[in-house]
């Protein structure tokens, strides 16, 4: 059976586990479980802390995983990512005390305080900054308000935490992160198990991007209907019972379907329709 891991908490299971269910996988129905066997998909999962899915996959013991690219990196494992799944996005940059630096070439002596020290570490060594980095376990903010340190570096969204607790946003983004699969650095990439997974999440990815748009429009306008919805590889035309007029269907980005039904109408397109698409093959 395929070994795989999966975030057993936090941001990253819920869409983890909703994205595997959707590929067709059995999910757990009890958080509390911690292994789950789909015979039918010849698939084990295991659920497992986020920051410890790299150490596992990278020992050979898992197959894959599914963790955050900022995780994976401070781990140090020797894993890699081998595709990127779009959710629990995040942006990770430093903040401290307004006036205290603007960015990260003026740290040089200076203490930063993160919960990802392995990432940390390495962006001022990029930089040829010496500074020093103590390890954190979540609410970095109130480092600098403890005196702990006068640089904090963390996952931002909104910055709304930060602002609360008087703090700024300085300099570029050291990363950012999302989701992502991972398998050990060097480990079969065309084992068929493994393709497969990746296909089914590759499908996933798809549906939730594309529409299925359907339409009538008359046949001297087939070109310019068609060069607005071209597809993937190119739309189904069909002739309709009304000389001159013919059916289209094509795939079309999900967050540009309206617009594309606009400039259809006005060309003269009629019946437009989207439906959403549950699972696909590319």
């Amino acid at each position: 059976m395929l070994r795989i891991a999966v975030p057993n908490k936090g941001s990253l299971s819920g869409p983890a586990s909703a994205m595997l269910h959707e590929a067709g996988y059995q999910q757990r129905k009890e958080s509390k479980e911690l292994v789950l066997v789909d015979p039918e998909n010849e698939v084990e999962f295991f659920y497992l802390r986020p920051r410890d899915i790299a150490i596992y996959v990278s020992s050979g013991k898992l197959d894959i995983g599914i963790t955050g690219r900022d995780l994976l990196l401070d781990s140090e494992a020797d894993a890699e990512e081998i595709l990127p799944l779009g959710f629990a996005r995040s942006t990770f940059r430093y903040a401290t005390k307004p006036g205290t630096a603007t960015g990260v070439t003026e740290f040089g002596g200076m203490t930063v305080a993160t919960s990802y020290e392995g990432i940390v570490a390495r962006h001022l060594a990029d930089h040829g900054v010496d500074a020093s980095v103590v390890h954190l376990d979540g609410a970095v903010e109130t480092a600098i308000e403890l005196g702990v340190a006068q640089i904090i570096a963390d996952v931002v969204e909104t910055g709304t935490s930060l602002r609360n607790a008087g703090l700024e946003v300085i300099g570029e983004p050291i990363m950012t992160s999302e989701a992502v699969v991972i398998r050990r650095t060097g480990s079969d990439a065309a084992e068929p198990k493994v393709q497969q997974f990746l296909r089914r999440l590759q499908g996933v990815l798809v549906a939730r991007t594309y529409v299925m748009m359907d339409y009538d429009c008359r046949a001297e306008h087939l070109e310019q209907a068609v060069a607005l919805t071209p597809g993937l590889e190119s739309p189904t035309v069909s002739p309709l019972h009304n000389e001159g007029w013919v059916a289209v269907r094509a795939m079309v980005p999900a967050k540009e379907a309206q617009r594309i039904m606009d400039d259809l109408y006005q060309l003269g397109a009629r019946a437009i329709l989207t439906t959403a698409i549950h699972a696909c093959r590319l």
